[in-house]
């Protein structure tokens, strides 16, 4: 009798979600991995004629994902998936057990999937199905590949009844001749033109000034096209809406020449300082016109991009042509800023823009530009999120996702400003991967950065009042903040390590520059081990709750092991030259403090009372005296370290929860030197590695103009004054 799993082929939502956190955490991509089945690769005789069985299939799937123990259920579940006969569209099991699946299939969808080109994914998909190599797909080999981009669409929730026409339209169209077969050249001219389609293969970039940046979309309220000005229907992702201006069409009147996207630089530097608006039409069924006052109908009016006032389509010309860039001026880079140079005029390959243009700032008076960089891959979904946010407040040109080239293209763009910002979207190593960027950049001005804290952990953010993690409040509300915020510097600490044998080997050090902490023992240990275990494992990290019950096991067995107890008999510390007495307590674990939180919000040094006599003492370069040290403040400015002591995990979670207010305060100090005589789990800023026996210097290096979010508002009755 046939099992409901054997005959199920459908993947639910979680299945999809799943898949893809495998495919995030993969480095492979399936060009390569597909080539090892082919003739004469490693993994050959578990092909035949380009079919594999289901044990070729999971093979598949652990290889290219990088999961050696690859769930064995979903690997059945994907396999019969990929067994339905879908010429169609339709959702058809097939009911045999035996044969298997088409590599080509497999690899097609999987590739419309990964973080590539859409001209890459075109060019690969139709290599993919070429197999006599003769340039030529017929009309069959074409239905299998938008089969499986429909698959794709599917698992991305859109809706694929409308999608479907609108690549067989495109098939129907690059046939010019009517042979019935598609060249390369055609292949590639309709996908490149085809919005929907290129939408589908990942395009997130501008390949022209104008061109929108669309993305599909659900709409929870009646929207309507801008183009055919009919209601967008259907369940899922009914339609496409633009990152930056928010024009929204059906996918197949996204190719019927919709109005262009707003303008992002001016071409003539006539215009430059020219504050025009830029208008574009939209959903305006709740506005008012800002010029008569009355109501504007559905798709009536239009929005400027810049300051998003509203207007009746008659009284566009009747209002003030200068447009003030509204609330959110300071912020604001416009198009009036940035003009266009000829590439004869500045040879710089660095200037050119990832479009293909020479673009050079001009500043605005009495403004504060915003460099936004983003981490699209901190805090799930988050990071996306906030880079379509911003892209549609700000110009397109101010925000950078850091997967795309890393801060140098934006430092570099904006390295001629001298009054600017810098909001960096992430967490404590991207707040790191931003400071260094800018230490190689040469810029001209000194830009204080505000954090907006994706992801768990945070500490840095947590401390300049930014909180410990966005959870999706008003963005317009945070940049109010930023532009009253107060401008602190952070200290940043140069870390030295000297092996005491050269031929030892261990794990590479992950930072020369400290932002936050350093710390050697039981802290850096369960770090380590929670590392090492997401390193290998990345599927059982998959949500914020599970990462902090591994985080409970591993702490709980490292309070059996008591792997580093005794530290004080195999490490040493000196604080400008001062040998630290380590023997005051027993310790498991030493922390190197620069600013007050650790661990996602622990406080080791914790908080110091106020004295209304400071002791000359306190300004010394070194402070060992333990009375001494209750009476001083952390500063995260003073151009000297903190080194905290900690007793045992016990203790690491008294602090965590609150029953006890902080470690035990061994020194303040401008200079600290480390000595270890056995390997020993270490951490700088989160990033655990196992350190052989060696040498830490650790040393002042500059400051970092930060900005300080505002004071936490009171709340509640006992708390109004």
């Amino acid at each position: 009798m046939t099992s409901a799993e054997d005959t199920d082929c459908s993947l639910t939502p979680v299945d999809f979600i799943q898949l893809q956190h495998y495919m995030d955490e993969s480095s492979l991509r399936v060009k390569d991995v597909i080539k090892e089945f082919h003739s004469g690769g490693r993994l050959a005789q578990h092909s035949v004629r380009e079919c594999v069985d289901e044990a070729g299939f999971c093979l598949f799937l652990k290889t290219y994902l990088e999961v050696e123990d690859f769930p064995a259920d979903f690997c059945r579940r994907l396999f019969r998936y990929f067994q339905q006969v879908d010429q169609d569209g339709s959702m058809k099991c097939s009911s045999s057990k035996g044969g298997g699946v088409y590599l080509r299939d497999v690899s097609c969808y999987f590739s419309v999937l990964e973080d590539r080109q859409p001209r890459e994914k075109l060019e690969f998909t139709f290599k993919l199905y070429d197999k006599d190599g003769n340039g030529l797909l017929d009309s069959s080999e074409v239905d299998r590949i938008i089969t499986q981009m429909m698959r794709a669409a599917d698992y991305l929730g859109w809706d694929v009844t409308e999608l479907r026409p609108v690549l067989k339209e495109m098939m129907t169209a690059i046939d010019m001749d009517c042979s019935g077969t598609v060249t390369l050249e055609e292949w590639l001219k309709g996908g490149m033109n085809n919005v929907p389609l290129l939408v589908l293969l990942g395009l997130k970039m501008r390949e022209r000034d104008g061109q929108h940046i669309w993305r599909m979309k659900h709409f929870n309220k009646p929207t309507y096209c801008s183009v055919c000005e009919n209601m967008l229907l259907g369940l899922g992702k009914q339609g496409l809406c633009c990152n930056c201006c928010k024009y929204t069409v059906h996918s197949q009147c996204a190719n019927k020449n919709p109005d262009p996207c707003a303008r992002t630089f001016v071409k003539s530097k006539d215009e430059i300082h020219v504050a025009a608006h830029d208008w574009i039409r939209a959903e305006s069924s709740s506005s008012k016109c800002q010029v008569c006052h009355k109501k504007i109908k559905t798709l009536a009016g239009k929005r400027c991009v810049w300051c998003k006032e509203m207007r009746h389509d008659e009284c566009l010309l009747a209002g003030l042509s200068t447009c003030d860039c509204g609330p959110l001026r300071d912020h604001i880079l416009p198009p009036w800023g940035i003009y266009s140079v000829s590439k004869e005029e500045d040879t710089t390959l660095l200037n050119v823009t990832s479009d293909g243009h020479v673009l050079r700032i001009s500043p605005v008076a009495n403004t504060h530009p915003l460099l936004v960089f983003v981490n699209p891959k901190s805090g799930g979904n988050q990071g996306e999120r906030v880079l379509r946010k911003f892209q549609y407040m700000l110009n397109p040109r101010q925000i950078y996702n850091l997967s795309n080239g890393g801060p140098a293209p934006g430092l570099h763009f904006f390295r001629s400003l001298h009054e600017f910002r810098i909001l960096v979207c992430g967490g404590d190593g991207t707040v790191g991967w931003l400071l260094d960027a800018m230490d190689k950049a040469g810029l001209q001005g000194h830009p204080p950065v505000g954090v907006l804290p994706l992801g768990t952990g945070n500490d840095m953010a947590r401390c300049l009042r930014w909180g410990g993690g966005y959870e999706g409040s008003d963005l317009k509300e945070i940049l109010r903040h930023i532009e009253t915020s107060e401008v602190i510097h952070l200290d940043r600490w140069k870390i030295q390590v000297i092996l005491n044998d050269p031929q030892d080997s261990g794990d590479p050090v992950p930072y020369e520059i400290i932002n936050n902490y350093f710390s050697i023992g039981v802290d850096a240990s369960i770090a380590h081990r929670f590392h090492s275990m997401r390193e290998k494992h990345p599927q059982r990290f998959s949500s914020r709750m599970k990462n902090k019950l591994w985080y409970l096991e591993f702490a709980t067995s490292e309070t059996i092991s008591a792997s580093c107890k005794k530290l004080k008999d195999c490490i040493s510390v000196e604080c400008c030259g001062k040998a630290l007495d380590l023997s005051r307590v027993s310790l498991a674990g030493i922390a190197v403090l620069n600013i007050p939180s650790m661990h996602g919000g622990s406080n080791l040094w914790g908080e110091t009372k106020k004295c209304d006599v400071v002791p000359d003492a306190a300004h010394s370069e070194v402070i060992t005296d333990p009375e001494l040290l209750k009476t001083i403040p952390q500063v995260m400015s003073d151009k000297r370290l903190e080194v905290v002591g900690l007793e045992g995990v016990i203790e690491m979670g008294q602090i965590y929860t609150g029953l006890k207010h902080a470690g035990h305060r061994l020194a303040q100090a401008s200079q600290i030197t480390i000595r270890t005589v056995k390997a020993l789990p270490m951490q700088i800023d989160g990033e655990p590695w196992m350190q052989p026996p060696c040498t830490i210097h650790i040393t002042h290096m500059n400051q970092a103009k930060m900005l300080m979010g505002p004071p936490a508002k009171a709340s509640g009755f006992f708390h109004l004054k």
